[in-house]
């Protein structure tokens, strides 16, 4: 169960090792799915979707940090509305009957069920599509998360996708070089890399056992 306040290394892969993503708009609907469900209850550090498998760093939001959905827009066919949160301060225009407070687990797990529903009606198949409902590991110090970083982020050279991260367009790496607005945590992370020239240097690294954080974890 996850623990509102704790950080946590998240993981899942498609199941008997199946692809989980075939084309780009899986990724990018993938992508959109985590605006909604991972985005509203996470504070995200770094996040890695490949072939068969998926990785994110994360920390969970406290109750003041989520805010609260608005049961009054269950019904409502529009996913991104239905599921919106809500923050503390405009929840005070919100009837307090309307209010419900989000819970991750069951986030993380509608984000998973609705994509695995939605893949299986894009491409024709049926049955279970994610290994599990999901792996967590609980990470309790900064020198990990740091490690946890690069290791998503070299994930795809790792499977030979690519020869370095900037080279993959599916993990957060490139929010992190480029100059765009994202959600993801950024100043968090430099924070722990000390300054963006030492995070774009380690992550330049190709000792293979630098990235492997976990002889127990998915590749």
């Amino acid at each position: 169960m996850l623990e509102r306040g704790k950080y946590y290394h998240i993981f899942n892969k498609g199941i008997d090792g199946q692809n989980i993503f075939k084309h780009a708009y899986d990724y990018l609907h993938f992508l959109d799915l985590m605006n909604i469900f991972l985005f509203s209850v996470t504070d995200v550090y770094a996040y890695a979707l490949m072939g068969n498998h998926f990785h994110f760093a994360v920390k969970i939001k406290s109750i003041e940090e989520t805010g609260f959905l608005n049961s009054e827009h269950s019904r409502s066919k529009d996913m991104a509305l239905k599921w919106k949160t809500f923050s503390v301060e405009e929840a005070e225009n919100i009837p307090a009957r309307n209010l419900k407070i989000p819970d991750p687990d069951y986030m993380l797990r509608h984000l998973f069920d609705t994509y695995a529903r939605w893949f299986n009606k894009k491409h024709e198949r049926k049955g279970k599509l994610l290994e599990k409902s999901y792996t967590i590991k609980e990470v309790d110090n900064t020198s990990y998360l740091k490690r946890l970083v690069l290791y998503i982020h070299n994930n795809p050279v790792k499977h030979g996708f690519c020869s370095h991260p900037v080279e993959y367009g599916w993990t957060s790496y490139l929010s992190f070089i480029n100059n765009q607005t994202t959600k993801l945590k950024k100043e968090t992370v430099l924070k722990w890399f000390d300054s963006f020239s030492q995070f774009k240097s380690l992550h330049n690294k190709t000792d293979d056992d630098f990235f492997d954080i976990d002889p127990l974890i998915i590749e």
